[in-house]
Parts: C-alpha cells; structure tokens; sequence
C-alpha cells in the first residue's frame, strides 16, 4: 500500500486530504494527516473581532468535523522530517513513513522576534488581530477606549493575508465613527512597503481610500523595535511613531520544525517550485499554503487555486505521467473597507490587480478595484462557502489561474 502523509489540518491540509481522499483507492492508498491542534480557526474572522462583528464562536470549529471518513488523523506535535529516509518523527517518538509528503504548516507569529513587542504593554495596550487571543483583548479593550493614537503596524514581509492590516484600519474607521468618537481617533497605517499596498495599482486606488478616511500612511518604516516606557514605535533609521494603542502584525515565519528538518529558508518556508508545488529539494515532498516561499500572497485563496494544481499534479505522478499543471500565483482578495462596502483584487504572479469584473466578464457581479456594498456581501458570504465548501474539497466557479477575461488592461 503507498502512504501519502500531510502534515496540518489547516485550510491547505484539510482541502487536500478531502480531494485525495476521493480520488485514489482505500485498498492502494493510505492518507494521514497530522496536526497538533483539534480546533480549526477561520482566520479571515480574526479581522472582525475587536470591532464585535464576530465573536469567538464564528470563527472556531473542531477539525475532525472536514476530514474526510477513509483518513488516518494523528493529534500530535511533530518533531522533525527525516527526508532522505521519506519519514517523519512526532515529539512523542512515533514514526510516520511515507512515499509522498505534503507539508502545509502554514506560517505562525513570532512577536518575540521584535524587541520590546512581547514586554508590559502586550495585550493591555499593544494587540495583533492574527491570534484568537489577541483579537478577543483587543475587542475587549475596545468596549471602552475613548480614543487617542491608534497605530497599525506591519513589523516586516511577508505575512499572512496582506490586505488585513489594510482593513483593519478601514473597519476603525467605520467602528469609531458609529461610536461618535472619530474625531477623537488620530489613525496611522505604518508599514515598510512603499505604499499602502505591494501592487501599483491596487496601492494608488487604497491610498486614496485611506487619505478619503483621513487615515495617516507612513510609507518605507522598518520596526527596529517598540519603546513600551515611552509608547513609540522606532525604526531602524530612528525615526519615532508615538501610539496609545498599537495594533501590530508580528513577524511572520514558518514552523519550527521546518528549521529542525533542514528544509526551509532563514524564514523557515520551504523552498518549493512556483509552478508545480513540489520542493526545490526532493521530488516526492509538495509544499502547499503558506509553508512555501513561493513569490505570491500568504492567503486562503491561493491555498485553494494551489491546492487545485497540487491534485492535478499528484494525480499525474501517480498515473505515471508528467506534471503539466502549471500554478499561476493566482490571488483573490476581498478587502472590507467599512460602512458596509468592499473592494476586490485579481492578480497572479505577472499581473497586478486591474479594474474589472469578476467571475463573469461584463456581468460581475463583483467590481475589480472598485469600492462596493457587492463587495461588502462577498466577503461575507464567504465565510459560508469556507466551512461548507472550500475545506471540503468541493468544487467553486473560479477557476485556479487566473483570467484576463472582464480585466481592462492599464497603461
């Protein structure tokens, strides 16, 4: 019997032991997934969180309610992958062997990384929303703050759902305005991009939004480290952003074990392929979600458009042909902007997000870089289509590269 071994049950794992597992033969193939945690978060709710649209209880799942029946699932930490040997080691001394490996670790926080980040003010006056934990004090402390500095930080690049902290300082704005106290509120989106965003076009049309909002953008910022006694954020140029309250994106890096097996980068990512997925490093490993270095967004939508061309690729080496599916980078972001609108973006590996419609050419009925009530229901609806369809392998009308259909090309 052959032995596929995935190791976590996040949005890319799960996706990918339900397509498998439908696909191949009980009686030939043997799947096990592995993962150290029971509950499975829907993290694009994290977001919604400290301003009470969503609470604890809509985001959170246990994950043995999308593994598919046929499946072996092992709760366990792992310790490392023994690659030459085609094995893995868990913490408690159990080994896994396999003939093909998936690692979808994802990508973890680590705000111990930043000096000072972790000190006195964590969680009483500094928050990341890309934890529960932090989100939930977050909307806590937010019940009652009366206003003052209000700083959103990106620490550095790359980091999961780019287009968060961006919304983040959106959904602040309609939050603190339906409270009355938005004039009470300065707004600051730091970051150490050149724009509000890493595309052009997309970055021109949210600059805009954000300077509409009267939200402040400090462009070309490099966290050195944060000032807990003074209440600044200083850059590695000395340059000093004062705060009341910091909202921060941690540095993003891979998991520990990743480190341990000697396969990733000084981030821990795996280097892996962009086009077929599998690791620059050994044939039978595919790397699939945010654990890979590949050059596009750490996001839900591209774990699913990879997972598509991930299958199809598996499904070539196991049938004894070559791997001709070729992934594109596709990215699909709906960004809420607050007040009950939305905007989207559509761009692979070549192409930023253009003006458009999306998924119908003419028809829509999502605009592309427009800032919509449609939008607005996109995004929601989403989260309905997350637990009922996109974990369970089911199939969406998108597809997974990307179209030039209903894009207006710009000059």
């Amino acid at each position: 019997m052959k032995r596929i071994l995935i190791l976590g049950g996040g949005t890319a794992g799960t996706m990918m032991a339900n397509k498998l597992r439908k696909a191949l033969d009980r009686d030939d193939w043997d799947i096990t997934i592995v993962d150290q945690h029971k509950t499975h978060y829907y993290q694009p709710g994290f977001l919604f969180i400290p301003f009470g649209i969503y609470n604890r209880d809509d985001v959170v799942k246990p994950k043995s309610d999308f593994f598919p029946a046929g499946v072996n699932v092992v709760y366990s930490e792992i310790d490392k992958i023994e690659a030459e040997e085609n094995k893995v080691l868990l913490v408690d001394g159990k080994v896994l062997h396999y003939d093909y490996l998936i690692i979808a670790t994802g990508t973890k926080t680590f705000p111990e990384e930043t000096p000072g980040l972790k000190d006195k003010l964590w969680y009483r006056e500094i928050f990341d929303f890309y934890t529960i934990e932090g989100s939930v004090a977050l909307q806590k402390y937010f019940k009652s703050w009366e206003g003052g500095k209000l700083v959103m930080a990106i620490t550095e690049l790359p980091y999961k759902c780019p287009v968060a902290p961006i919304e983040f300082v959106f959904l602040a704005d309609a939050f603190f305005t339906e409270r009355g106290i938005r004039d009470k509120v300065d707004i600051t989106y730091v970051t150490p991009m050149p724009g509000a965003f890493t595309k052009p076009i997309a970055s021109k049309m949210l600059s805009e939004l954000l300077k509409e909002k009267n939200i402040n953008v400090v462009p070309d910022f490099y966290i050195e480290r944060i000032d807990n006694e003074e209440k600044k954020v200083v850059s590695y140029d000395e340059q000093e952003i004062p705060f009341n309250v910091l909202t921060i994106v941690p540095v993003n890096m891979g998991d520990e074990m990743i480190e341990r097996s000697g396969l990733g980068d000084d981030m821990n990512f795996v280097p892996t392929d962009k086009e077929t997925l599998r690791s620059q490093a050994y044939e039978n490993i595919f790397v699939l979600g945010d654990a890979s270095n590949i050059p596009t967004s750490k996001a839900g939508s591209v774990a699913h458009f990879a997972a598509e061309i991930l299958f199809e690729n598996l499904m070539n080496i196991i049938e004894g042909r070559s791997m001709m599916a070729k992934f594109d980078g596709h990215a699909n972001c709906y960004i809420e902007t607050g007040h009950g609108k939305g905007a989207l973006i559509d761009f692979n590996y070549d192409t930023e997000p253009l003006l458009g419609t999306f998924p119908l050419p003419g028809i829509g009925p999502f605009g592309l870089l427009k800032n919509t009530k449609i939008n607005h229901y996109g995004k929601v609806l989403f989260r309905w289509i997350y637990w009922h369809i996109l974990l369970k392998g089911k199939e969406l009308p998108v597809e997974p590269l990307m179209t030039m259909a209903g894009k207006k090309k710009m000059n």
